[in-house]
């Protein structure tokens, strides 16, 4: 298993910050997906790329795994495994179908964090650090 460190925003610069997570909500429901090649629920994110800002990353990997194409993001704080990465609450606003061309096979609206989880300590502790900062 590997350890997942939290920190401030401004423990690393943001061109150190290679991927972005966004806890989710849609109508007060917490958003998840799965993944084609497991049956386990995600949070959404992924990489950010070489010269890309965090912020289109967000919208762009929030895009391919939900779906949606409008949201209100907002970074909570950081997060270290390997390489820093940066934690997010988005507040989803709409969606469009789920492309057949991304990896994400479905989408999941949930009154609460889900049983079934791919990363069951990452996506716990991301889903707990959110929750308390935006309740």
């Amino acid at each position: 298993m590997f350890q997942v460190n939290l920190h401030d925003l401004n423990a690393a610069k943001e061109n150190e910050w290679t991927r972005v997570i966004m806890v989710s909500k849609y109508q007060n429901k917490w958003v998840f997906c799965k993944h084609k090649e497991r049956d386990t629920w995600e949070i959404p994110g992924g990489h950010i790329e070489p010269g890309e800002k965090w912020q289109d990353a967000a919208k762009r990997e929030l895009h391919e795994e939900t779906g949606a194409i409008e949201a209100d993001i907002k970074p909570i704080c950081l997060y270290s495994i390997s390489t820093f990465g940066l934690l997010c609450y988005a507040e989803i606003k709409k969606f469009e179908k789920l492309s057949n061309n991304y990896e994400m096979k479905e989408v999941g609206f949930f009154d609460d964090l889900p049983e079934n989880l791919t990363y069951p300590d990452s996506h716990k502790l991301f889903f707990e650090t959110v929750k308390n900062k935006i309740i």
